[in-house]
């Protein structure tokens, strides 16, 4: 039921930009009007929840390890998996945000008949989240070409590597498909494994169908439709530009993608999809795991008055002898 119904508010979404786009009173606001606000708000939402992550107390040392600390100089230290110095950190960061490190190590906890407890791999769904992060990631990049009028040629490159196959005309990027496969998997993983199919919630499957959306209507747009790519390239430097106009020759197909596009940019700083900048907040990363070579003392550790058992004494000493409990002073 939670994924029927945000099946359903994403066909909604579609019929409302389809409608919109039909209605030459509101290609403006679906092409222009929308967009802006929606990067508005996600610039504003990504910088107040960096801003709080930023702000709050970490007092003590909360790295995860999986290594062995740095402590006397005959024991061999990890200097990833526990890094104890900065550039041991930077490491460990760069391999979690560009292999997904930990995700890789995830494996998969069965109970078999003898009632013992096995473990065997499960790195489909590492597969699955890189190639699906790194393929978004490449389409972006590609993207960049409609919001610069000359192509730099990293952006070329980008192109030229995606679509070496060189299959059909337009050329194939291998990226559309992958990421087609990708977002398949993720959600018939969700929906196949009872386990996590019990504790999905909306906020896990509407991302899902949305960023399929837009992958679909990109894909339709590039390889079975017409689409003036001219005319997107217009509006996309208009954008940039705060001199927008919305062509005539745009088809609602692409609104409806442009739509998909904003509702993600929209939701993006208040769902789970925020931790793309969470991961370089969180403490059980980014810190160092030194604490056997330095003290880390709380800075919020006031003087606090403690009664101490002698004033407790002199308090209660009559009725503790009254009850026939020891005192050190009569």
């Amino acid at each position: 039921m939670k994924a029927l119904v945000s099946l359903m508010a994403v066909l909604l979404l579609a019929l409302i930009a389809y409608a919109g786009a039909s209605v030459p009173g509101l290609r403006y606001l679906f092409g222009v009007v929308i967009p802006y606000a929606a990067f508005a708000v996600f610039v504003v939402g990504m910088v107040v929840r960096v801003l709080k992550w930023a702000s709050s107390p970490v007092p003590f040392r909360i790295p995860t390890t999986t290594g062995q600390q740095k402590s006397l100089p005959w024991i061999k230290d990890s200097k990833i998996e526990s890094p104890s110095t900065g550039l041991g950190v930077i490491v460990r960061m760069a391999l979690e945000v560009l292999a997904f490190r930990s995700l890789f190590r995830n494996l998969k906890t069965q109970v078999g008949d003898g009632k013992q407890v096995a473990y065997g791999e499960a790195k489909w769904l590492w597969a699955a989240g890189l190639a699906f992060h790194w393929s978004f990631l490449i389409i972006l990049v590609r993207h960049m070409r409609f919001f610069i009028e000359q192509v730099p040629a990293a952006i070329q490159l980008a192109e030229g590597l995606d679509s070496f196959l060189q299959i059909g005309a337009p050329l194939f990027y291998m990226t559309d498909a992958i990421i087609l496969a990708s977002v398949t998997y993720l959600f018939i993983r969700r929906v196949g494994i009872p386990q996590v199919k019990y504790i999905s919630l909306m906020a896990d499957y509407f991302p899902l169908f949305l960023i399929l959306g837009i992958a679909v209507t990109g894909v339709l747009m590039r390889y079975f439709t017409k689409t003036d790519i001219v005319s997107v390239k217009v509006l996309a430097m208009g954008l940039m530009s705060f001199k927008p106009t919305v062509p005539e020759t745009i088809g609602s197909l692409f609104f409806i993608h442009l739509f998909f596009l904003s509702v993600l940019f929209v939701y993006f700083p208040f769902s789970k999809l925020v931790h793309m900048g969470g991961v370089f907040m969180s403490p059980t990363r980014n810190m160092a795991n030194n604490s056997r070579m330095k003290r880390h003392v709380n800075p919020w550790n006031y003087p606090v008055h403690v009664h101490t058992y002698e004033e407790y004494e002199n308090d209660f000493r009559d009725k503790m002898k009254g009850a026939g409990l020891p005192v050190e002073k009569e």
